[in-house]
């Protein structure tokens, strides 16, 4: 009997390091890009009014150069002529989606200190949206580092990169920061940022044994965010209830740069930061942050 309890257990265990491997990813596949027209009654942020809208002829998707083996889509908000000469947020987002998802958030950082004062970028991730390929850890990593690539070559210089990562995306906001590739930013923002891949199964789970037993991610924040210098803002609900503010302390407590700001937002949950602050003093909060 015991012998048929521990291979049921070893039998679970290992099909559920598949599931809790892919269930980071929880991408939408799309044919098109809605942008203001999307509506999804499951999984969105807010819904701004007219007065932040941007016109049409700065607002380009298009697919990545760079991208060698999968198409990337990526999104731009503003003028393209300026990258060599602004300040550019590339905003890395969450783990369910696509970039119509974020779009909203997006729209909103584009309005951060009047319309249209800093670039903005974003991607698709692969296998998100309309992005070809499989998402996994490393594909996160290098996908980002076009998106960078991308912004080298039309210009943009380390002193005038901004990262933003909300939730999945401070990953690659944390590991291409203390481990660069095309370019380093100037400063970070992390939103909603998780300790490590391992403490999340732990939380989860509840169970007595070690993440790895359940995951091949080695996504890590907490010891990434050790080898940042760079200026952090950290931004994190207190009712976050799908990473808990806890995991937002360890990365905001190892961070070793000289300069730190923690928002920590009482009454908002993980993905409601922006409008329980306001979107106004949401915006001047990241404001004062880039141009400090």
């Amino acid at each position: 009997m015991k012998a048929l309890i521990y291979t049921t257990i070893c039998i679970l265990l290992l099909s559920a390091c598949q599931r809790l491997d892919s269930m980071l990813f929880n991408p939408y596949k799309i044919t098109e890009y809605l942008l203001d027209d999307f509506v999804d009654d499951h999984y969105s942020f807010f819904k701004l009014d007219e007065s932040y809208n941007i016109p049409d002829s700065l607002i380009d998707v298009f697919v990545l150069p760079a991208s060698e083996e999968n198409d990337i889509y990526a999104l731009y908000i503003g003028d393209q002529s300026r990258i060599a000469t602004d300040t550019i947020i590339l905003y890395n987002h969450g783990n369910t989606g696509s970039m119509d998802t974020y779009w909203q958030r997006t729209k909103l950082l584009a309005n951060c200190g009047g319309k249209n004062r800093f670039g903005i970028m974003t991607i698709d991730y692969s296998g998100y949206g309309m992005s070809e390929g499989t998402p996994s850890e490393e594909s996160l990593y290098a996908d980002v580092d076009k998106a960078m690539k991308w912004l080298k070559d039309k210009g943009l210089t380390d002193d005038r990169l901004i990262m933003y990562g909300f939730s999945m995306g401070t990953a690659p906001t944390c590991e291409l920061t203390s481990k660069p590739r095309t370019l380093s930013p100037s400063k970070i923002v992390l939103e909603a940022p998780f300790a490590s891949a391992e403490v999340m199964i732990q939380d989860g789970g509840q169970l007595a044994i070690p993440g790895s037993f359940l995951t091949n991610l080695e996504i890590d924040n907490g010891e990434e965010i050790k080898n940042v210098t760079q200026p952090l803002l950290w931004l994190h609900g207190i009712e976050d209830d799908f990473v808990q503010i806890s995991h937002g302390e360890v990365v905001y407590q190892n961070h070793k740069g000289e300069f730190k700001e923690a928002q920590r937002i009482n009454g908002a949950y993980h993905s409601t930061c922006p409008q329980t602050l306001g979107f106004e003093n949401y915006n001047q909060i990241v404001l004062d942050f880039i141009l400090r």
